[in-house]
């Protein structure tokens, strides 16, 4: 299986600019909207379509009932009923959900805008997801970027690549199948390798590097998803013996957050001109469980499909799904709903607004955490990074 994921890692790599030569579809540019150019990162809670560009996948959802409430009812590989949690955030931003990274052209203008790399099964660690067999690790994902702002600075010059770069917002969602997907799970070496506090310390260790790569290649305002209480999702919930959250996956989240926290602080206060903040994604999912009513939901703790103990825990075909979607919190066996990320949008902008008075939080980001003001974002020497 290592042997395969070499080849397919390498085959991602060369896909990121070969697949760039193709005609773009008819995506609306992000160019001109009023927003900022927003660059996604993550797994299958923001993926809007990478994976469905990998023939050999097995982390996809191109299919119904997938997309039965987003518009034209089409499946577009997002892991929910209708819109991601990106989804709406563009929306309080102003800007069009950024484009899959795989259905760009370097041809057209649609590369200085918005650009999503998202993809269903990543990690942080790059052993992580390996048995979906295609998708792009985060680090894969970086590299994509990097071939983006390689083509922006071929369109526009190197100051002005740099600049859009600087002033660009950073959203990242990950970690999530790091224990879903790797630590948790008996047959993944990650879990019998390694105690919880040496995992903790082997994720931050490879967020730190990653996070500086993005630094060096221009990134500054940055937006890092906390993990939401994974041992409260409908797959680990039927792992308990009376259907209650488990406590102990909870608290490993609950530990990450705070980790990834001090990292987020740590680097803000060594790289000048670094906006990073931490999301507070836990409490917000955390309230729709404990209090799904206040939030118009009836349910909470299975999904709409009841496909909690299925393999896989997606919405096949053959399923049939719960018949007011909207008062679901959880869509599938990991993935929230439509109306569920609606909420969650709205409780993370609520956030990132706090400190701008409701402007969209661009200079810099405030979710949950304090960021230092913004400051001249000069070229950082090799110590930094």
């Amino acid at each position: 299986m290592a042997a395969l994921a070499a080849v397919f890692a390498l085959a991602i790599l060369t896909h990121c600019s070969a697949v760039m030569g193709r005609a773009a579809p008819a995506i609306p540019p992000s160019t001109t909207a009023k927003g900022p150019v927003t660059y996604v990162f993550g797994d299958s809670m923001s993926d809007v379509g990478n994976n469905n560009y990998f023939p050999m996948s097995l982390a996809k959802s191109n299919y119904p009932w997938y997309g039965i409430d987003y518009p034209n009812r089409k499946a577009t590989g997002r892991f929910t009923n209708g819109k991601t949690i990106g989804d709406y955030m563009a929306d309080k931003f102003g800007v069009p959900p950024p484009p899959p990274f795989l259905s760009l052209s370097l041809a057209g203008k649609d590369v200085l805008g918005g650009v999503n790399f998202a993809s269903g099964g990543a990690g942080i660690l790059n052993e992580t997801g390996v048995y979906f067999v295609q998708y792009f690790s985060f680090d894969e994902q970086i590299t994509c970027f990097e071939t983006v702002k390689k083509a922006m600075i071929a369109k526009i010059g190197e100051e002005a690549a740099e600049a859009t770069v600087n002033a660009a917002l950073f959203q990242i969602g990950l970690g999530s199948n790091d224990y879903i997907n790797n630590f948790l799970q008996p047959f993944m070496a990650d879990g019998t390798t390694y105690t919880h506090d040496q995992f903790i310390r082997l994720l931050i260790t490879t967020l730190d590097r990653q996070l500086k790569r993005l630094y060096g290649l221009g990134a500054r305002k940055v937006v890092f998803n906390g993990l939401a209480p994974l041992g409260c999702i409908p797959s680990q919930r039927v792992r308990s013996t009376d259907g209650k959250c488990l406590s102990r996956v909870n608290d490993y989240a609950l530990q990450f957050n705070a980790a990834a926290k001090n990292l987020l602080d740590g680097l803000n206060a060594r790289l000048p001109g670094a906006q990073m903040a931490l999301a507070d994604t836990y409490s917000v999912v955390m309230e729709l469980i404990d209090h799904p009513e206040k939030h118009g939901f009836t349910t909470a703790h299975t999904s709409c499909c009841n496909v909690d103990t299925e393999v896989g825990g997606l919405c096949l075909p053959n399923t049939r799904p719960c018949s007011d979607r909207s008062a679901f919190v959880f869509w599938d066996a990991y993935h929230t709903s439509d109306a569920a990320n609606k909420v969650i949008a709205e409780r993370l902008w609520a956030g990132m607004s706090a400190g701008h008075g409701g402007a969209p939080p661009v200079a810099p980001p405030r979710v949950g955490a304090s960021v230092p003001a913004a400051a001249p974002s000069p070229a950082p020497s090799q110590d930094d990074y």
